[in-house]
């Protein structure tokens, strides 16, 4: 009983002192992050929120991750859309997200939650710089006021390979609000100013919180007072006064006739679990107090997450990495920063969206850009790089892969490029070979590694070609816990070949086996 006491004091001074500011400022990322992600995939905005509230209020509380904050993820939208528009309807699509929730249920019930273990620590560190890159980059049309869906992909690239480059930077000059970058860049001054001198005089107010109540006073200004700076109206967040009047629930009599619906649940399945479980792994190595989350536990939180997200019209859940480092670097110290924050979606979307329709884009887009670039500090980068081409190789595919692909194809080719240095190193690692010459005979002394596996076939049989004749050989293979066959054929093959070549050959710890010869 003490220790529940003590348990529920700890929690109750830990909200109070850090994890309370820590919510509002994941509050602040997350809303953005959940309305974004809905118009991405093509479901209404009722749902990015119905996921975002069930993955702080539900997931958290099931979850033993202190840091990790859950809700609808980036890296789902292509496949949320893919699924609606093969699905044929939003009931179905909602149905296949809870099929998904029950599949990862069963996946943490079956404890089969620890592959994320076997992923170098180099491609998660470059999964974490390249979402950041990502993030800084997605929010740079948002803080010039860019009203076009192209600016990345046609105005900027054409003025970048020179293709009618005035034209185009004419077009992004004609697109962009000057109210929207004083804001933003005025924004982005108080933060760093904040950050640097009064954040730990006046702890108890995030600066995120701060830096949006300052850039929606100053829009507000600039519609009163200053009409050439007034902001548009889609350049500030838009939500319906009546947001859950057209929910649509799902449609379960499909599960019995619509086989799709199985395929797409197992997709989105795999890809939030591998989402989530390097978010939580990487998420995990930032935390102060090194703590592990049980990632079979992760897994019933998540799949508990979907399942109701689903039934109550939701996208897919994960745990996301956005938000999971603000929260970080907001300084939260328990689960109460993420459950809060579900709870003040749930509040502010019910009681307060004309509220939320005054904050500009453009200030959330500041605090974005700082979450992005402290995943991606070039201080972070610079370390790697000392740690060798080893650790910094794999690290650099990772983002550029992640940049041009992404999120789960960029870490696929980082550890496949992490697995060749592997190879190499296995390839290097199979013996080490001494030489002594005694009067006019050459002495050979191959040690074998402790694993000797085929991947070293190819050298040491390249090696005992190269051995002259009358030589003497030694290969010591007893100190070895494992012989592939594939050596231990090599080896007994070259005993004909060295009775040929008149090499005295002595062997140690060399298993006998039957080797194929032609007749």
């Amino acid at each position: 009983m003490d220790l529940i006491k003590r348990q529920a004091r700890y929690y109750f001074l830990s909200f109070l002192k850090h994890d309370f500011k820590a919510s509002i400022t994941v509050f602040f990322v997350a809303l953005p992050l959940c309305l974004g992600i809905s118009l991405a995939s093509g479901a209404p905005l009722y749902s990015g929120l119905i996921s975002g509230i069930i993955g702080g209020i539900v997931v958290g509380l099931i979850s033993k991750s202190h840091l990790s904050v859950s809700g609808p993820a980036a890296g789902l939208t292509a496949i949320s859309a893919g699924a609606i528009t093969e699905l044929g309807s939003l009931q179905i699509f909602f149905l296949s997200v809870a099929v998904a929730g029950v599949i990862q249920l069963l996946l943490g019930v079956f404890k089969l939650g620890g592959f994320t273990h076997f992923i170098p620590s180099a491609v998660i560190k470059g999964m974490l710089a390249g979402i950041g890159i990502i993030l800084i980059a997605k929010q740079i049309p948002l803080l010039l006021g860019y009203n076009e869906a192209s600016f990345w992909t046609k105005e900027l690239f054409n003025v970048i390979t020179f293709k009618n480059a005035f034209s185009h930077v004419k077009n992004i000059y004609q697109h962009t609000s000057k109210g929207a970058i004083v804001i933003a860049v005025t924004s982005l001054a108080l933060l760093i100013i904040w950050k640097r001198t009064l954040a730990k005089k006046v702890p108890f107010i995030p600066t995120s919180f701060l830096v949006v109540v300052f850039g929606t006073l100053l829009a507000f200004l600039f519609q009163q007072f200053i009409p050439s700076l007034a902001l548009k109206p889609q350049q500030f967040v838009n939500l319906p006064s009546n947001l859950f009047s057209g929910i649509k629930l799902p449609d379960y009599r499909s599960i019995f006739t619509n086989t799709d619906i199985i395929k797409n649940a197992v997709v989105i399945c795999i890809v939030a679990t591998l989402e989530t479980l390097l978010s939580v792994e990487a998420i995990d190595k930032i935390d102060l107090y090194n703590r592990i989350t049980p990632q079979n536990r992760e897994l019933i939180a998540q799949g508990t997450g979907n399942f109701l997200s689903g039934i109550l019209g939701g996208l897919p859940i994960t745990a996301v990495i956005v938000r999971s480092s603000a929260n970080a670097e907001a300084d939260a110290r328990t689960k109460l920063s993420a459950i809060f924050h579900g709870i003040w979606l749930l509040l502010l979307v019910f009681f307060a969206a004309s509220m939320l329709n005054m904050i500009p884009y453009c200030v959330l887009a500041v605090i974005l850009i700082r979450t992005g670039y402290n995943l991606a500090k070039p201080k972070m980068i610079v370390a790697v790089y000392k740690l060798g081409r080893e650790q910094f190789l794999p690290f650099i595919v990772t983002i550029v892969a992640m940049l041009f692909t992404d999120l789960l194809i960029g870490v696929g080719i980082g550890i496949a490029y992490s697995c060749y240095f592997i190879f190499k190193n296995t390839y290097k690692a199979g013996y080490t070979l001494e030489t002594k010459k005694e009067g006019h005979i050459n002495h050979y002394y191959f040690n074998l590694a402790i694993n000797v596996s085929f991947i070293n076939k190819k050298r040491i049989k390249d090696q005992l070609e190269k051995i002259p004749n009358y030589s003497v050989v030694h290969i010591e293979g007893a100190h070895s816990v494992y012989i592939d066959y594939d050596v231990s054929e090599i080896i007994n093959e070259f005993k004909t070949k060295a009775k040929h070549k008149h090499i005295e050959l002595h062997l140690s710890g060399i298993p006998d086996v039957e080797t194929i010869s032609a007749h």
